[in-house]
């Protein structure tokens, strides 16, 4: 006991260590504390020193000798830059004197699936982009900046692209460059004339500005994908007349009401009002010709990727959840191949009094998997017929202006950091919704294993289908493979200021975390481990083929196999105590693990961590579930916990171990004691003891019983001998 509270002594050290260090960064800025660290000429070329840093906000001049070519500052000090691994990802931006981005760089940042998955390269490629981003056009809603995703690292972009641009913005609206400071609400100002109807067919909505249409014919199309200079698309334009219409699009703002009656009927306008929340509006899109505004991309991903609205420096992308079909009851309305009704939600800042805009995305193949885009837009306003005029405010007498950290000080932080995570949330519905309908039918097997377990063929084959749903979809398509790594960034994250917004920006990995806590007081580790677990699962998928292809099975002697276990307590022990230290070393270390491999990265990677995983699914057709049982650190820190499991659902006889062992001879990874007993930090909640526990033809117990009622069955008198008893009295006919 002493030496056990000596050693919690230290591990109390050691945090409060942590906790004051993370107090004391904070009371300086990123930038402050990073800025000697990165030479001038690795973020802009030709740049040789930065200026001091600003008293008002944490903006540094950048020197090119006595000349200012521009303004760094980090990310991390204006916008939450919360990553996957629970703590921030500190990007260094320069931005010009009229407001471009001049260089971006990843600063310091701890997130594993750059670490010990992605090349660094491709994260620098994404940062490196950036450059020449025009924050004037970016404001104003007119910039071609798309999103450059890497595979297996979704989160982490989304995060580094949200706190470039929203951190950038900040920065150039308060120090005034490229004019965006100036940018004041000085036009004129209405509200919407609840009076005024729309009359006339279409043809007189269209000439009266109520709907308004973008034409586009082949011929305009093979001219603007022949400006972006690709010889590709080129050798690929549309062969069909010049003149042939490619798409005829146009749209109307049906949710006033003096609109959307005479365009949809009285009886749909009701169906979108009662759809609508309150302050949504709602655009109707329709189109004909060749392509499509909608295209197919929404069905796969619930977002349509071709259209976006876009008003001032705001931008709207319509997910499957905003989006209804609809009819045009209009006198002369075309024949329309589409037409479609989309959501326009409240907390967007959409203003239907403004100007905005539709952006039709077309793309060309012009490899098998390459294609190349261009934009065209449709615009739109509402006809004054529709609008009030109201008065202009009157202005402020000699208003003193705003310092640039009052001016920083006006966005919500919390607000955008919540948009972020909800934003991935909604993007996510489908991969969430099949998640939590996967963990109730588990759970509901668990519950009801009493029933289940009765058969052994329904057991097999539910369990061989759930793994395979686990490995194909959970881990291939989707990538929700837990890893020790999300252990250490936990308990990291209390030394140094817990965030539920780090941990909510992967739904899949948040709801099996949510999963697998609740799990343990149910059913011990392994409810994850044996079902839920995307590399357990291919490893058991690929021992059973290799048990159908007659490759030999081997169960270790149990004093060997009894010894192996602690092996991955120690590795995860290892990892933790490093973790305290440098999370990011632990982090390089937990490569133990070849979930990355084998399952985000689908073995594309680096020779060496291929022949590793190869080499653990190798043994695992000879030992089932070999790199479970002796190496998994994952396995050991859910084991832990596990302990205080509150429920026993595995059924034993008192016969158990003494004398039968056909359980623990047949438990796949030896998880029973030769005395009977189930190890709870090594079972895998397979079942199929409980099939055993109940079968007829291999449990002693069950045949034994079986035998007893055979024999008292046997013995008994028949019910026809009750006539002949002396006592038993009989009528005639």
């Amino acid at each position: 006991m002493p030496v056990l509270r000596r050693l919690l002594s230290i591990l109390a050290l050691v945090l409060a260590a942590l906790v004051t260090a993370q107090a004391q960064a904070q009371q300086s800025s990123v930038l402050a504390r990073y800025l000697d660290e990165v030479a001038p000429a690795d973020l802009v070329a030709g740049a040789d020193g930065f200026g001091p840093i600003r008293d008002d906000i944490p903006v540094a001049p950048l020197l090119s000798g006595a000349e200012t070519l521009g303004y760094a500052f980090m990310t991390s000090d204006f916008v939450g830059t919360t990553g996957y691994s629970g703590k921030p990802i500190h990007t260094l931006v320069a931005i010009s004197p009229d407001a471009k981005v001049l260089g971006v760089k990843l600063v310091k940042h701890s997130e594993p699936i750059v670490l010990i998955g992605i090349p660094e390269a491709k994260m620098t490629a994404v940062a490196e982009g950036y450059a020449g981003l025009d924050l004037v056009a970016e404001a104003a809603g007119t910039s071609s900046h798309e999103l450059d995703i890497v595979s297996g690292a979704t989160v982490t972009v989304m995060v580094i692209d949200d706190s470039i641009l929203r951190s950038s913005l900040k920065v150039a609206r308060a120090l005034g460059l490229g004019g965006l400071a100036e940018e004041q609400d000085t036009g004129p100002r209405f509200e919407i004339d609840a009076a005024a109807v729309a009359e006339g067919d279409w043809d007189t909505l269209l000439g009266d500005g109520t709907v308004r249409r973008l034409t586009l014919t082949t011929g305009e199309v093979n001219e603007a994908f022949a400006a972006l200079g690709d010889p590709r698309s080129d050798a690929r334009a549309l062969s069909d007349p010049p003149e042939t219409v490619f798409i005829d699009m146009q749209a109307v703002l049906v949710s006033l009401p003096g609109i959307g009656r005479p365009v949809l009927g009285d009886a749909e306008f009701g169906n979108l009002d009662d759809w609508l929340e309150d302050g949504d509006e709602a655009v109707l899109i329709a189109g004909l010709g060749q392509y499509s505004f909608k295209g197919s991309g929404y069905v796969r991903g619930g977002i349509f990727d071709r259209i976006q609205l876009i008003q001032d420096d705001i931008s709207v992308r319509f997910r499957d959840r905003d989006h209804r079909r609809a009819e045009i009851v209009t006198d002369g309305a075309p024949d329309f191949s589409e037409t479609d009704l989309f959501r326009i939600p409240a907390d967007s800042g959409f203003d239907p009094t403004r100007p905005f805009r539709i952006q039709l995305l077309v793309h060309r193949d012009v490899a098998a998997i390459e294609k190349v885009f261009t934009t065209f837009d449709l615009g739109y306003e509402l006809p004054e017929n529709y609008l009030i005029p109201l008065p202009s405010p009157e202005p402020a007498a000699a208003p003193s202006a705003p310092s640039p950290a009052e001016t920083i000080a006006v966005q919500d932080e919390a607000s955008a950091q919540a948009a972020l995570w909800k934003r991935i949330w909604e993007g996510k519905k489908l991969q969430v919704t099949v998640l939590v309908v996967m963990l109730s039918v588990l759970t509901a097997a668990f519950f009801f294993q009493e029933w289940l377990s009765r058969s052994e063929r329904a057991v097999y084959w539910f369990r061989m289908s759930f793994l395979t749903l686990t490995l194909v979809v959970l881990g291939w398509m989707w990538n929700a493979q837990l890893s020790v790594v999300n252990i250490m960034a936990l308990a990291n994250s209390f030394a140094t200021g817990f965030s539920w917004q780090a941990f909510l920006l992967d739904p899949l990995t948040f709801i099996l975390w949510f999963a697998v806590a609740a799990a343990l007081i149910f059913w011990g580790r392994g409810a994850y481990c044996g079902w839920l677990c995307p590399f357990g699962a291919l490893q058991e998928l690929l021992n059973q083929i290799g048990r159908k292809l007659g490759i030999p099975q081997y169960s270790l002697p149990w004093g060997l196999h009894e010894r192996l276990w602690p092996v991955k307590y120690m590795i995860f022990l290892g990892l933790f105590g490093v973790s305290l230290a440098s999370l990011e070393q632990a982090e390089r270390l937990a490569e133990v693990e070849p979930f990355k491999t084998a399952i985000i990265l689908k073995f594309a990677r680096a020779w060496p961590f291929v022949v590793y995983a190869a080499g653990l699914l190798m043994a695992g057709l000879f030992v089932e579930r070999f790199y479970c049982r002796y190496l998994c650190p994952l396995g050991a820190g859910l084991a832990i916990p596990a302990r205080i499991r509150m429920f026993d659902w595995l059924k034993r006889y008192n016969e158990c171990g003494n004398p039968c062992q056909t359980c623990a001879n047949e438990c796949f990874v030896q998880a029973i004691h030769p005395t009977g007993e189930i190890n709870p930090n090594e079972c895998l909640n397979c079942m199929h003891c409980q099939v055993l526990y109940h079968s007829h033809s291999k449990c002693p117990v069950v045949i034994k019983q079986d035998k007893r009622r055979a024999k008292l069955a046997a013995s008994a008198p028949p019910r026809d001998g009750l006539a002949n008893h002396p006592n038993v009295k009989t009528e005639g006919v």
